[in-house]
């Protein structure tokens, strides 16, 4: 945890580059924070968008050639690019280059000019969510990270950063590019997104093999999900425990783990193994330079599966998960008879 101090910053210009969600918001929060904050966006409804919130916009190399710090908040694979053509030649000497992911530095995808702190700010949350906490006066909690220090300021520079998006109001915990690089990618991969999204297929799957109706299956593996992330993001294991039936805990305790075994650990430390050795990144980038091919396909089957189909038949009824939306009118469903 840090104490507060802006005063690395003070007197700077801060570009961000790159106008998406985690830019926007890191842009508006320090704007409101009192610093002197450009945008480097090229044309098209990012622009705009920037121009509509009232923030000064360039081309990005006429940005990063105005600034002090340049926050790259482009897509990963755009970041190479980018800094090759807009930042590197344009940034002035014992300028700081920040990053909010430290794919690019830690997988040698860029290699910044040695005259340049390189720095890493990583708000742990969506930039809506930034931004909302931030106009709440709350924070998402960052982590933050020093690769280069030329100038000694590298670290100040940092958490004065991370104050102004309001990181500083959730806890700001030092790490390392490697260390961020690769817990991100594990949990994306092992957890959070192909984890998660693959126990639920498996699990709907399982009960519509069994004979049971897919409206039924959707909702005990997909709908009431959310209802066991919110305890635990709210209060881990024990809030969950809290608000589950003692018939729930049981099955959860006894049935949890055969399901998620030693097995699925062990394919775990070969997915982080490929992480940590590069392997994952090098697929990842020449994947990229061919145009995403596999990507593309394995992306229209994902989103092709039953489980699509009946989720958004279903949330078509429930109009309080997309607010301002009105419910559509739909008969009663009835069970099909056994054939």
């Amino acid at each position: 945890m840090t104490t507060r101090s802006n005063d690395a910053l003070a007197g700077q210009r801060i570009a961000i580059i790159g106008y998406g969600s985690q830019g926007r918001a890191h842009a508006l929060n320090l704007r409101d924070s009192g610093f002197d904050v450009i945008v480097g966006q090229r044309a098209g409804k990012s622009r705009d968008q920037a121009i509509a919130d009232g923030l000064p916009v360039m081309d990005p190399a006429e940005a990063a050639k105005a600034a002090d710090l340049v926050a790259l908040l482009t897509p990963d694979m755009a970041q190479p690019a980018v800094y090759a053509e807009a930042i590197a030649p344009n940034l002035k000497a014992g300028g700081a280059l920040l990053f909010a992911h430290g794919f690019n530095v830690h997988f040698g995808q860029i290699a910044p000019r040695a005259d340049l702190d390189v720095i890493l700010v990583a708000p742990k949350g969506p930039g809506a969510l930034v931004r909302r906490e931030y106009e709440a006066g709350h924070g998402v909690p960052c982590l933050y990270a020093i690769q280069q220090d030329p100038t000694g300021q590298a670290k100040a520079r940092a958490q004065a950063y991370a104050h102004g998006i309001g990181g500083a109001r959730g806890g700001l915990i030092e790490t390392s590019f490697a260390e961020e690089t690769e817990t991100d990618l594990f949990g994306e991969q092992a957890v959070l997104c192909g984890g998660v999204t693959e126990l639920v297929v498996q699990g709907f799957e399982t009960l519509i093999e069994a004979g049971y109706q897919p409206e039924v299956a959707y909702f005990e593996c997909m709908h009431e999900l959310k209802l066991i992330v919110d305890l635990l993001h709210e209060g881990g294991l024990s809030k969950m425990h809290r608000y589950i039936s003692e018939t729930a805990q049981y099955g959860d305790l006894t049935r949890g783990p055969r399901v998620i075994d030693a097995s699925t650990r062990a394919r775990m430390r070969e997915v982080l193994a490929e992480i940590r050795s590069g392997q994952f990144a090098r697929e990842w980038v020449a994947e990229y330079r061919a145009g995403n091919p596999r990507y593309q396909a394995l992306k229209a089957a994902d989103l092709a599966h039953p489980i699509e189909r009946v989720g958004a038949e279903l949330r078509s009824r429930m109009p309080w998960l997309d607010a301002g939306r009105p419910a559509q009118p739909a008969a009663p469903t009835e069970r099909p008879e056994a054939a």
